[in-house]
């Protein structure tokens, strides 16, 4: 009970209108530096940290909360926009938030990924309040082995998903685990596939292997489009009604809390993430997709 008294007094603390306001500035200025690929949420709250010397600590801790959630947000929009993800956990919106934008639908798509992840955000830090020493000490106990199988199952995952072909996946993923294997090594110390170059010294990023992957891609795809003469724009038609239409969230709220509830146990592990959780929660939408629903997935 002492948890949910200090959830509540917490509320009606951030529930202030001045308050309101340092989360507003803190969202619009996270979303605004979140929207360029490659930086990310925790990037963008070290640039900005500088604007809360300022504040009071309750204040400032509610813009870096703005901050954060904003740059999030900041990802799925490019990811949707230009299929260009702004980090690796945007990299399933941009799989079928940019075929929702060609088709006319992206006011949709970022009315979906906003709301979900208000939803989802919002369940996580209310279940996190309440469990939190006993996911701390269940965190502590997990042992190389259960890195091992939690790594298993999401290569297993990303490669059955990628592509038509599971072979072309399974290949794709061991692509990705060459490149991982660029840097030092941390058992050892000794540089791996550097070639002797300091600049792969750290590693190669994943987020910019992304980037690369999908702008790239991207790019090339426009400019072979632009040789055969202009890109047909599908323009975006009915105002606000475009958003979200009853039938979207009929449709939506039930995935929000199948995401929730494999995004939730997934983050307190410290090896999971928000890559692991992205892709086991569009595994399990594709599978339990059925009839015209599946049809539309891809």
């Amino acid at each position: 009970m002492d948890n949910f008294f200090m959830l509540m007094e917490g509320f009606a603390t951030a529930m202030q209108p001045i308050y309101l306001l340092f989360a507003l500035g803190g969202v619009l200025v996270g979303t605004a530096v979140g929207v360029l690929p490659g930086i990310g949420p925790a990037m963008t709250v070290a640039l900005l940290m500088p604007i809360t010397y300022s504040l009071e600590p309750t204040a400032a801790i509610i813009v870096f909360a703005g901050i954060y959630y904003g740059g999030m947000y900041g990802g799925s929009t490019t990811s949707i926009l230009l299929n260009t993800p702004g980090e690796s956990s945007s990299i399933v919106t941009a799989l079928e938030g940019n075929k929702m934008a060609k088709a006319g639908r992206g006011a949709a798509a970022l009315a979906t990924a906003a709301v979900g992840s208000f939803v989802a955000g919002t369940i996580a830090t209310v279940l996190l309040s309440f469990v939190a020493p006993y996911v701390a000490a269940f965190a502590v106990q997990i042992g190389p082995v259960e890195y091992v199988a939690l790594m298993v199952v999401a290569f297993l995952t990303v490669g059955a998903l990628l592509g038509s072909s599971v072979l072309r996946g399974l290949a794709s993923l061991g692509l990705g685990l060459f490149i991982a294997l660029v840097g030092f090594d941390s058992l050892t110390a000794q540089q791996r596939y550097t070639f002797g170059s300091p600049f792969l010294a750290d590693g190669i990023d994943v987020v910019l292997v992304a980037v690369a992957l999908f702008a790239v891609g991207e790019a090339l795809y426009v400019a072979s489009r632009l040789r055969h003469g202009p890109i047909k724009v599908i323009p975006v038609t009915g105002g606000w009604t475009s958003w979200l239409r009853k039938d979207d969230l009929r449709r939506s709220w039930k995935p929000w809390l199948r995401g929730t509830l494999i995004g939730f146990p997934v983050g307190t592990i410290p090896a999971g993430g928000a890559d692991v959780a992205t892709f086991l929660s569009y595994a399990s939408e594709r599978k339990l997709a059925k009839g015209e629903n599946k049809k539309q997935f891809g």
